[in-house]
């Protein structure tokens, strides 16, 4: 039998919510006899909501011979593994032998309470000063005014070549690597670019700040953090920010001095300063609560602690005394950061007998509280915060209507101005203006309407000839290698109004007697600017073509052969719709001209809609213009970005043929797929859409669009534009062998779950809409078979009324004939409609109930 004798040294650990307590214990047998093992234990602590207590979730060993050795734990941090790119609790423990060698052990602990001895290293003196763990695991410390650090990677002991008193902070710098921020001695190298006035400063004051990077072992500038005057009272630093903006390091930090400040600095400027309630501080954290506040916290050398908040100004919004240990981690699991400030109590041995759990807000958990008698008043709390946040969210919808009504009146201002210099024009010109007509207008007729009835493409084509212009904002082409991409560009009133989108070139009739249409195959590719995500989503085809067959001597067989060429449609939330056809049919002409047309479903009333054409204009091609490449897509590197217009952009994507795989990795994060990227590929983001990368390598994968979304660091969704199969397989061979062997790699063929998601939506929306004109139909054709329930066979009158007009009698006449009408309407509920009406109504139902039924069946592939 054997029993543990707890040692005094204990450290905590906050990790994932839980917290960690370690501590060295001895093994000693029931009879006495003295054990060679020295244990390292630890414990997994979690807080409990009900009890309001941290209890022991698991626990865990690690035995180590320990004869005639003294052990210690020196300290335990957060380090990412660099292996899998996890970031797990990592513990140096130092073992010290008779002949005053020092050895040094370095942990790492897995979810399974696993221990793993990641390396090992020997020293002849004792590590105390400025020890730091950070990423690999790798350790840094101070000796002799020397800096020295170890890694896993190497397992060698390496020293920086810079002496220096002090490190303040150490962490990740963009572009850099891992940062060491010291203090040393002044001095100024011959040749060193430093400005006059950065060269007075340390010189008058006798010491500076300096950068060291340890991967590149470079040297960085001391003032992009902080002037050189703050080096003699700065103690300790955080980094709350830095990036490369215009190839300049911007960085904003806290430091803590000698002098009980904390003084916030911007660009290597002081912008705010906050004096401290205690001496001696001696460290800075950050944490970030539930109101995305960010907060600092100052732990002193008595023990004592202090919370400075950032808003208009630093300030001290609390503060504790005979603190033990403070810890920042989301323990009630909210999904925000509090804190933990475990007190020193030394009647009880128990270490977290005493604590505070507290975000200086809602949250606040404490151990010498009774909550049985303190739920009432949270529950009335809870009453009230419910009515202020329903208060405030009334105020908002009230607010947001406002602003609403606010935009369509100024819209409204927009299109009148608009329509009146359009009519000054027509004046000037001296043309006939055209009036807008109701529909366009938004406006309701009070009479009912006659339907359309259906017509040729020939009056398809006039009629669209009278809608106006001013819908179309540009038409442009483009080339990409045996495809001719067709762009037009809608304005905003006139896309939000259209559904089913899709074009169609027409051969001007100057070529022949008969005008040939090319025909389209439709998909919609939509390219968001604000998140860079890629999707794709069919939608319907035109009505069949002319069939025409390929005949270069002579021109009427040259048009049949038009029907077997397919186009491509995009639709995009810049309002561009792009059509792709072969080219080489085109040029057979030696120079053409075709006309662009614009099809799509045009919304009337709320359940109905309209085809509509619109005349989009003329393209003209001739072998002259593409052999000098006036309408080529040019892609060019320029500082890390790939150049490109937007129509060059979407000329790609048009001609590319879109795959979606997923990426799954359970054991290390995909941070590879990036490298690969942006390395191998050689692939720029473009300029306007960040999160979709180009690529410039040279061969066959050129020109091929990628975009790489991570779900989760351990999950994500590649989607890959190329021109063939042969590119999408090479590829995805260059793409396994960067990949580790335990990832798994799906193709989304049903497309992206979040695609779906958003069609079902639309198609429930549509299926409604349409289940309500079952009941609610307005048409003509509806009203006209509709009769009423109280008088059988009886209609609403719709005869003239001008003759009732013409007296005083006749007024009151119509009148009173008017209102009986309307109260007939009104209490006539009971409504019946013909066998042909309620058939084409039951149809358009099981229409729109199939395709929400096929998006789900979609979905549930996905």
């Amino acid at each position: 039998m054997i029993k543990m004798l707890l040692g005094e040294q204990e450290q905590f650990l906050s990790y994932n919510g839980e917290i960690l307590i370690f501590h060295l214990s001895k093994t000693k047998h029931a009879e006495g006899a003295a054990d060679k093992t020295m244990n390292l234990c630890v414990r997994r602590m979690t807080f409990n909501r009900d009890t309001k207590l941290f209890v022991q979730k698991s626990s865990g060993v690690f035995s180590m011979r320990a004869s005639h050795l003294k052990m210690e734990i020196i300290c335990c941090s957060c380090t990412t593994d660099s292996r899998t790119g996890i970031i797990l609790p990592c513990i140096l423990l130092k073992k010290k032998k008779r002949n005053n060698v020092f050895t040094y052990l370095i942990l790492l602990l897995h979810s399974s309470n696993q221990f793993e001895q990641s390396f090992h290293f020997k020293l002849d003196y004792e590590v105390k000063e400025d020890i730091r763990l950070f990423a690999g695991p790798s350790v840094l410390w101070r000796h002799a005014n020397k800096l020295f650090y170890i890694s896993s990677n190497t397992c060698t002991v390496l020293s920086a070549p810079v002496h220096l008193s002090s490190v303040v902070w150490t962490g990740e710098i963009e572009d850099e690597g891992t940062v060491v921020l010291g203090i040393r001695t002044a001095c100024l190298p011959e040749g060193e670019d430093e400005d006059e006035f950065s060269t007075l400063d340390r010189t008058i004051w006798g010491s500076e700040f300096f950068g060291y990077a340890i991967e590149s072992q470079k040297m960085l500038t001391g003032t992009c953090f902080m002037p050189h005057a703050y080096s003699r009272v700065v103690s300790s630093v955080y980094v709350c920010k830095n990036e490369i903006l215009k190839k300049q390091l911007r960085i904003s930090l806290v430091a803590v001095t000698h002098k009980n400040q904390l003084i916030w600095f911007q660009d290597g400027l002081p912008k705010g300063v906050c004096e401290l309630p205690y001496e001696k501080p001696y460290s800075v954290k950050p944490a970030v609560t539930s109101g995305k506040e960010l907060l600092f916290i100052v732990s002193f050398a008595s023990g004592n602690i202090c919370v400075v908040q950032r808003r208009d100004s630093l300030q001290v919004a609390s503060k504790w005394q005979e603190v033990k240990s403070l810890l920042v981690d989301d323990f009630i699991g909210s999904g925000s950061e509090q804190l933990l400030l475990l007190f020193k109590d030394d009647s009880n041995s128990d270490v977290l007998s005493t604590f505070k759990i507290t975000d200086l807000g809602a949250v606040n958990y404490a151990s010498n509280i009774n909550y049985k008698h303190v739920v009432p008043a949270a529950e009335g709390l809870q009453e009230n915060g419910l009515l202020t946040v329903r208060a405030l969210e009334t105020r908002l919808q009230a607010g947001f209507t406002s602003v609403q009504e606010l935009q369509q009146h100024l819209r409204l201002k927009k299109r009148v101005i608009l329509e009146s210099c359009r009519a000054l024009i027509d004046l000037v010109e001296e043309r006939t203006h055209i009036l807008p007509t109701a529909k366009e207008e938004g406006l309701v007729s009070l009479w009912d309407d006659v339907e359309n009835p259906p017509h040729s493409l020939s009056k398809e084509t006039s009629l669209a000839s009278k809608v106006p212009e001013h819908f179309i904002e540009k038409l442009w082409q483009r080339v990409v290698g045996d495809s001719l991409v067709i762009g037009v560009k809608l304005t905003e009133s006139f896309y939000l109004s259209l559904s089913d989108v899709s074009l169609s070139l027409v051969m001007d009739q100057n070529f022949s007697s008969t005008s040939p249409i090319i025909k389209c195959q439709n998909k919609i590719i939509k390219l968001n600017k604000a998140f860079s995500a890629l999707a794709v989503s069919p939608c319907q085809t035109e009505p069949p073509p002319k069939k025409m067959k390929l005949d270069l001597h002579s021109k009427n067989d040259l048009k049949k052969e038009f029907s077997k060429r397919c186009s491509r449609v995009q639709l995009d939330e810049t309002k561009t719709v792009t059509a792709v056809t072969n080219l080489s049919p085109l040029l057979a002409f030696h120079r053409v001209c075709c006309i662009v047309l614009l099809h799509a479903k045009k919304q009337k009333h709320l359940q109905e809609s309209k085809k509509i054409t619109v005349l989009c204009g003329k393209i003209l091609l001739s072998l002259e213009d593409i052999s000098n490449g006036k309408y080529s897509v040019t892609m060019l590197r320029d500082n890390s970005y790939c150049t490109g217009s937007m129509e060059d952009i979407h000329a790609v994507l048009a001609v590319s043929v879109r795959f979606s795989f997923q990426i799954v990795s359970s054991d290390c994060t995909l941070t590879p797929v990036n490298s690969w990227l942006l390395g191998e590929m050689e692939c720029t983001p473009f300029k306007e859409y960040h999160d979709n990368v180009f690529c410039h390598k040279a061969g066959n994968v050129y020109g091929t669009v990628f975009n790489w979304t991570l779900k989760n660091p351990f999950e994500g969704v590649l989607t890959l534009f190329c021109r063939n199969l042969t590119v999408l397989f090479q590829c995805l061979h260059s793409l396994t062998r960067v990949l580790p062997p335990s990832c798994d790699v799906k193709l989304l063929t049903s497309g992206s779950k979040g695609v779906l998601t958003e069609q079902l939506a639309l198609a429930l929306e549509k299926e409604m809409l349409t289940s309500r004109s079952l009941f609610f139909s307005k048409e003509s054709k509806a009203e006209n078979s509709f009769t009423w329930g109280n008088e059988p066979g009886k209609k609403i009158s719709d005869a003239p009324v001008a003759s009732l007009l013409d007296s005083e009698e006749g007024v009151q006449q119509f009148r009173k004939k008017f209102q009986n009408e309307r109260e007939e309407s009104v209490l006539s509920m009971n409504q019946t409609m013909n066998g042909a009406l309620y058939q084409e109504l039951a149809l358009k139902i099981a229409e729109a109930q199939l395709s929400s039924d096929m998006i789900v069946w979609r979905l549930s592939k996905s």
